[in-house]
């Protein structure tokens, strides 16, 4: 005896026959999975195909909804490629959050199809720069780890050192030789990056967001961005919130 379900997926097989309408071929898309977490742009590139075509189920009768839906799934597969490729799971986490915050509160397919694409070049670009970057030995690569995992917390050469058990001195000057950057620069760049995607991709107040990522004051978190980025918070947020997104 065949179950209600059974028979709504034979109705829905015959109807996406007839229509034409057929999922992504699965190797294509661990293809371009993988390609995603090996920061290979180029096959991104060439695998890369843009939320609004027609090879998708239909998860919703609303097609804001339908793309919404797959956004999420895409944003959510994305990540956890992207974590078991090396990028910190704090990281990926909250530009996952930060993504689907942005597509909750989009109305329209063009703005969904443009967060798929923002986010997909994000992560591919992070997952490159990683990936070019990270030949680190075992202090370092932990001290990176510790920053990312406990960036909304006051972090200091001290508190890293202690918690991995090596002497602070040594670390820091390690960790200059391999990345190029002092530790405390190091960590204002990770809060600066993140500051950016909040202002992008969220409705965090300026102070709200000096707060989340422990900046000693907001008057502070304002002249720390603009020395990095070379334009205040309010004007990064006017530049490319919403609707002025273009990849």
């Amino acid at each position: 005896m065949r179950t209600n379900s059974t028979k709504e997926l034979e109705l829905a097989l015959l109807s996406q026959s007839e229509n034409g309408m057929f999922h992504a071929a699965y190797g294509k898309e661990l293809n371009f999975y993988r390609a995603v977490q090996n920061g290979d742009i180029d096959t991104v590139m060439e695998l890369y195909t843009p939320l609004d075509t027609l090879d998708k189920g239909v998860l919703s009768r609303s097609p804001v909804r339908n793309y919404r839906y797959h956004l999420i799934v895409s944003i959510a597969l994305i990540t956890r490629f992207c974590i078991e490729g090396g990028l910190p799971t704090e990281t990926a986490y909250t530009l996952s959050d930060l993504y689907i915050n942005r597509a909750d509160l989009s109305d329209s397919v063009s703005d969904l199809v443009i967060i798929h694409k923002y986010m997909i070049s994000d992560y591919t670009n992070r997952m490159y720069q990683m990936k070019k970057s990270n030949i680190m030995s075992m202090p370092v690569s932990q001290a990176v780890n510790f920053i990312h995992k406990n960036i909304r917390k006051p972090i200091t050469e001290a508190s890293i050192a202690d918690s991995l058990s090596v002497n602070a001195s040594y670390l820091s000057s390690l960790f200059k030789k391999e990345l190029g950057i002092g530790i405390k620069s190091y960590i204002t760049s990770v809060r600066i990056d993140i500051a950016k995607n909040m202002l992008q991709f969220s409705d965090y107040s300026y102070t709200e967001i000096s707060n989340y990522l422990c900046f000693s004051s907001h008057s502070y978190f304002i002249s720390v961005f603009k020395k990095q980025v070379g334009i205040t918070p309010k004007q990064y947020r006017t530049n490319y919130f919403q609707s002025n997104w273009r990849i």
